[in-house]
């Protein structure tokens, strides 16, 4: 889901859940625990597996001359460079989001290719700031220069078109990683999105882009693909895959777009990692039953703008029946993926700029971070855990499929 209506603002806050009580022996106060979470934020690199920024922008009409402002601090999206530095968000990386809608109309390398121009001129613009990087190492180094990275991942693989060269390509460009598709089926694989499932699951041509990919050093990333394409990678993958943004679908029974616990165990198994999205509708039954009702009447207003009795239905009901789910539920997300496959496998996949007003409370931008470590702590985690999932886990695999392409090349 990379649009959430405009409508969904109107939704009242004050009459968000209470989230559950979480009955934790502690040593420490609330705000120590605090104060803690904001040092650990800091401390520590955190990388986020998917921040839809550049597509952001494209949207606004964005040049570098003239929006420099939206980057380093504007009260618009979730991401700029003042709150990643207030929320210790030191790796996001930079969504190269290709609509489906362009595997048909054509112009998904040019998209590409302007995108990673646009993330290429946000580190030219302010370099004491930051930087792209196409390395773990990079971003170590970037991290202790207190220069914020920009990997790159690129989200659907609809600029390779038919062309096997293309994956080598766009290593070079930079993208460190590669959704196979995103909201339709493509030449590569089929999407959890589509009901039409055109190659149940990899085509031949994905076959061979998944073992390119391994060749060149390109995370394979199996966010938004079929179950299908999902056990297709796993047993003809050499390296360890990534969920970039995706949660557990033991919280939202039939949506597959998130994963199933067989699915969590066995990319684990694989050593893979799966960084959990911070969408309300990812992450809670409730929300998505929410989100689905209220769709046809949001549809209703934005067709007919005079159509009050919809805008004031979706009033009525969003305030008896909040979208919005918290914090807590993430890290519930978290306990699930560590209790069925260890502390190894999992980390943070916000879809921060890609998920609309659909975010948690407590987690509405980059700065927030500190929030979930804070929560993480009072359920027991250690700061050992905690460096795992804000980065070390990522980098594992990262570093995987860059050994493998340098001893296979």
């Amino acid at each position: 889901m990379k649009k959430i209506s405009f409508l969904l603002a109107i939704i009242i806050v004050a009459c968000q859940p209470k989230p559950a009580e979480q009955v934790v022996e502690k040593e420490l106060t609330d705000e120590q625990l605090m104060a803690k979470a904001d040092s650990l934020a800091q401390k520590y690199i955190i990388t986020d597996g998917h921040v839809d920024l550049p597509y952001r922008l494209k949207e606004s009409g964005f040049d570098i001359e003239t929006y420099s402002d939206e980057i380093l601090s504007v009260d618009k999206g979730d991401f700029d460079y003042k709150r990643a530095v207030e929320g210790g968000l030191n790796a996001p990386f930079m969504s190269i989001y290709i609509p489906a809608s362009l595997q048909k109309t054509g112009g998904a390398k040019e998209l590409a290719d302007t995108l990673i121009n646009m993330v290429e001129s946000i580190a030219e613009k302010f370099p004491d700031k930051f930087a792209v990087a196409k390395t773990a190492a990079e971003v170590r180094s970037n991290f202790e220069a207190g220069i914020i990275s920009l990997p790159m991942g690129m989200e659907n693989g609809a600029p390779i078109g038919d062309n096997i060269e293309n994956v080598a390509y766009f290593k070079e460009r930079g993208i460190s990683y590669i959704t196979l598709t995103h909201s339709k089926c493509n030449l590569i694989c089929d999407s959890s999105y589509d009901p039409e499932r055109i190659h149940n699951g990899l085509s031949e041509f994905g076959r061979k882009v998944v073992e390119e990919m391994n060749r060149v050093g390109i995370m394979v990333d199996i966010s938004h693909v079929s179950d299908s394409t999902f056990y297709q990678v796993m047993e003809l993958s050499k390296v360890p895959a990534i969920a970039s943004h995706s949660s557990c679908r033991h919280f939202t029974p039939g949506f597959e777009r998130n994963m199933s616990d067989d699915m969590i165990k066995l990319l684990a198994e694989k050593g893979g990692v799966i960084q959990i999205n911070f969408g309300s509708t990812f992450l809670d039954a409730k929300s998505r039953e929410v989100s689905d009702h209220i769709s046809d009447y949001v549809d209703a207003y934005e067709k007919d703008p005079t159509d009050t009795a919809s805008y004031n239905y979706v009033q009525r009901y969003t305030a008896e029946n909040p979208l919005f789910t918290d914090v807590k539920k993430v890290a519930d997300h978290i306990d699930h993926v560590v209790k069925i496959a260890g502390i190894d496998h999992v980390g943070f996949g916000s879809d921060y700029d890609g998920v609309g007003d659909t975010l948690p409370i407590g987690l509405k931008d980059v700065s927030a971070f500190p929030n979930l470590i804070f929560e993480l702590l009072k359920r027991g985690y250690t700061d050992a855990d905690i460096e795992k999932i804000c980065s070390k886990n990522v980098f594992r695999v990262w570093e995987e499929v860059e050994k493998f392409a340098s001893q296979n090349n």
